[in-house]
């Protein structure tokens, strides 16, 4: 039999179990007649509907996790172009004939890639199966086990042995990544020794937890041409490992370079935001510059979306400087001048520049976060940069780590 005489259309809708096709925005493409069935949505609820619209997290159980776990599993599909087992998960599903009724539930999915000829992911295949009845009769004492039961455990116990041999493999090549990543990055940034020369200046990187996000983040301290002046710099470029740490190198280089010829920070960025437009991994990334003038006592500064510096002043009054921020570094395709602003300091003051790996935490508002750093800063300002530097770590990173990595500038004006 010839591949034309196959109906494709039929042996998808006759396909065993639940399977679905989703888009690379995670809207259903297509459904076969179990997913219908079992899911208890007509084909017009589900075919060009977002997924998480059609069965998003229980709201009656804050710790429901169903719906992120299977959101990380898709995009990892279309990051890596591979297949992605998922293990066990409960995710509740709404009632439809009930509104506002959910109903516990259980499944075990699977997502695989369908790749277009320039290798891109086109479709994701969604397969789930449900265990809820597996997960029921093993809840109940003496429970006897039914023949779809047994089929279920045989099912799940094959997709346990796949999905431990995968993720043994991830771990494996995220730890290489992660190591040839953090050796790069470490040539990439200023040497700390060479740092703590200029006035008292202290930095610290910090990488996160597990092997993902790790050398988006980076720092620059460099001398300005004219005066006892400084240029003082952190910077966030979105993603992860390698690319990302080879972005964070560029960008490094060249605002360096732009600050010890640009008038001023806002000049400077101008400059970075038109050459990271021809950088690509350089999408959304932010920065901040600041121009310290020893001489004039001022702080110059301009912000490409980046959280605000802080300057602390030496009778402990917090200020943000947020009176220049625009939007990130690539985010207008024809750059045009950015905002420039300035401050003055006393001696004595500290200057802290930090990514938001520093502030920003899940669940929690941004003013949360700064604001434990502008306390953390008042509380401890007379310490040494270098002391100071690892008390604000200390104390505002969690006990186990940050789940994004962190860098941190301070500087004793």
């Amino acid at each position: 039999m010839t591949d034309s005489a196959i109906d494709y259309a039929a042996v998808f809708q006759a396909l065993p179990g639940m399977v679905a096709l989703l888009t690379p925005e995670l809207v259903y493409a297509d459904v076969n007649e179990e997913f219908v069935r079992a899911s208890g949505r007509s084909r017009e609820q589900l075919v060009g509907h977002y997924l998480f619209d059609v069965f998003p997290d229980n709201p009656n159980d804050p710790a429901s996790t169903g719906m992120r776990n299977l959101e990380a599993s898709l995009y990892r599909v279309l990051a890596t172009g591979e297949r992605d087992a998922m293990a066990l998960q409960r995710y509740d599903v709404e009632d439809p004939e009930r509104p506002g009724e959910w109903q516990e539930r259980y499944w075990s999915p699977v997502n695989a890639p369908l790749l277009g000829p320039d290798g891109k992911v086109t479709l994701i295949l969604h397969r789930v199966e449900e265990v809820t009845e597996l997960i029921r009769a093993r809840g109940r004492p003496g429970g006897g086990r039914s023949g779809r039961s047994r089929v279920l455990e045989a099912e799940l116990y094959t997709r346990a042995r796949e999905l431990q041999e995968l993720n043994e493999r991830l771990r494996q090549a995220h730890s290489r990544e992660r190591e040839v990543a953090m050796v790069l990055q470490e040539a990439m940034l200023p040497d700390r020794r060479q740092v703590s020369h200029h006035h008292r200046a202290a930095v610290r990187y910090r990488p996160a937890v597990g092997a993902l996000n790790v050398c988006g983040d980076w720092y620059d301290l460099v001398d300005l041409v004219g005066g006892h002046r400084v240029g003082v710099s952190v910077g966030d470029v979105v993603g992860h490992g390698l690319e990302a740490a080879g972005v964070m190198g560029q960008l490094r280089s060249a605002l360096s370079a732009a600050s010890r010829v640009a008038e001023g920070p806002a000049q400077a960025l101008d400059v970075l935001g038109r050459y990271a437009h021809v950088v690509e991994g350089a999408e959304s990334a932010t920065a901040v510059t600041t121009f310290i003038d020893f001489d004039r006592h001022t702080i110059t500064y301009s912000s490409a979306g980046h959280l605000p510096p802080l300057l602390v002043h030496p009778d402990g009054r917090a200020e943000f400087l947020d009176g220049a921020t625009d939007i990130p570094l690539d985010a207008r395709p024809d750059p045009i001048p950015r905002p420039q602003a300035e401050t003055v300091f006393t001696p004595g003051a500290t200057l802290v520049l930090y990514t938001d790996g520093l502030v920003e935490r899940r669940g929690e508002d941004i003013d949360t976060g700064l604001a434990r750093l502008a306390d953390a800063l008042y509380r401890n300002q007379e310490q040494d940069p270098e002391i100071l530097a690892d008390t604000v770590l200390l104390e505002l990173l969690p006990p186990g780590g940050a789940t994004d990595d962190t860098a941190l500038i301070v500087v004793r004006l």
